[in-house]
């Protein structure tokens, strides 16, 4: 399904002028292609605003609120991105959930009336209402709004952090049942959406996989260029609470006709851990993303170590797609998450497991498999994300 020429509103959890990558922003410019889009930032909150007198985003914020710089920007034809013009008071140390709610409440009607100046002056009719997990600040907003769809969109499970749990475990739910559809970027989120709303549905994950190719005239890393044993790798950042420190040094030790290597930076769990004293484990440390798809191409095997624990569990993961992109034989820890890759990853329950399933990867590589690959990735990309949303839209109004 396609749709066109319809009015969007898009709350983005992060503002559109953070350097990271969002989902969000990459779903507002595919969106954008056929349809007006106001991409909504979070608004300024008090202790940030007093935190951050230094820093030239909040300064740019206040300038917005004080009414020197025109809040709503024009980023595309067909895209605007949006600076509130109020301040909203910070309240998630408040325990209280009656006096939370009191003035959370508050902010939301503050933060609706600078959308709805926007709105207003974009002249959006009949708009879908899109937000991206944000539980508090958006709770209100299909009230104050009153748009003509709204979406709740899961993408990460954020009960597993602190500041979300807190008054999150209570709220997320309850925003979920009253939004008219959820979408979300896994199954095992999908699922726990559906806890709370039948009409939620799984829309996969877009990736940018245009750097991730294979470069035949590209020279081996100076980190590998001596190492005559099967190199099995991994690339991204090193998070204890997210990278089982303990597998990792399970296979190193079992295997050491086998080297490590681990790109990217490392939290102090990783900075202390046993690993740095084993021979067969290499740190590379942080790398330039355009130099990222070179140590893959040279690794004989792709690993995603990862615990299992709430952080994770349900998380998309995007380094499966890019390692698949150059074909690479890779092996992950199973999860529910993971049952997408089924055919294409090798899934390991256990360090034994592990082992069994690297062996298997590089006895079983192939040219017809790593293009099967290549391929399975290649389906991973935003519009076909897009268009599985606007799937999820026609079937509510068929209903």
């Amino acid at each position: 399904m396609q749709m066109v020429n319809k009015d969007v509103i898009i709350l983005g959890q992060q503002a559109w002028d953070t350097e990271i990558g969002s989902n969000c922003k990459n779903i507002a410019q595919e969106i954008a292609k056929d349809n007006r889009v106001l991409y909504v930032n979070s608004p300024l909150d008090r202790v940030t605003k007093l935190k951050g007198i230094g820093d030239p985003k909040v300064k740019k914020r206040i300038e917005v609120i004080e009414k020197k710089r025109d809040g709503l920007v024009s980023v595309s034809e067909n895209l605007w991105n949006l600076y509130p013009d109020c301040l909203v008071e910070s309240i998630n140390w408040i325990n209280n959930k009656y006096i939370f709610d009191f003035f959370n409440k508050r902010n939301n009607s503050n933060f609706s009336k600078s959308i709805k100046a926007a709105i207003e002056k974009l002249n959006f009719k009949d708009f879908i209402l899109f937000n991206d997990s944000e539980m508090f600040k958006g709770f209100y907003l299909n009230d104050f709004l009153k748009p003509d769809i709204s979406i709740y969109y899961s993408r990460d499970f954020m009960l597993a952090v602190d500041y979300w749990k807190k008054h999150g475990e209570r709220l997320e739910p309850q925003l979920i049942a009253k939004s008219d559809l959820c979408i979300a970027n896994s199954f095992y989120l999908t699922d726990y959406c559906k806890d709370f709303n039948k009409n939620s549905y799984y829309v996969g994950q877009g990736c940018d996989l245009e750097i991730f190719k294979e470069d035949a005239a590209a020279l081996k890393p100076v980190e590998l260029s001596n190492i005559t044993t099967p190199v099995i790798g991994y690339v991204g950042a090193m998070q204890s609470l997210r990278l089982d420190i303990e597998l990792i040094k399970y296979i190193a030790a079992k295997r050491s006709d086998w080297t490590i290597v681990l790109v990217g930076p490392e939290d102090d769990e990783f900075k202390k851990s046993a690993l740095h004293q084993l021979e067969n484990v290499i740190f590379t440390g942080s790398k330039p993303l355009e130099d990222l798809p070179v140590y893959i191409q040279f690794f004989d095997v792709c690993i995603n170590p990862q615990l299992v624990n709430q952080v994770t569990i349900g998380n998309y993961p995007r380094k499966v797609d890019e390692y698949l992109a150059l074909g690479k034989p890779t092996v992950a820890t199973k999860t529910r998450a993971m049952d997408l890759f089924k055919d294409h990853v090798y899934l390991a329950d256990g360090k034994e497991e592990y082992i069994v399933s690297i062996e298997q990867a590089m006895v079983e590589d192939s040219a017809e498999l790593q293009q099967a690959r290549r391929t399975f990735a290649e389906s991973h990309t935003w519009g076909n994300c897009v268009k599985a949303i606007y799937e999820s839209i026609k079937n509510e109004h068929l209903k």
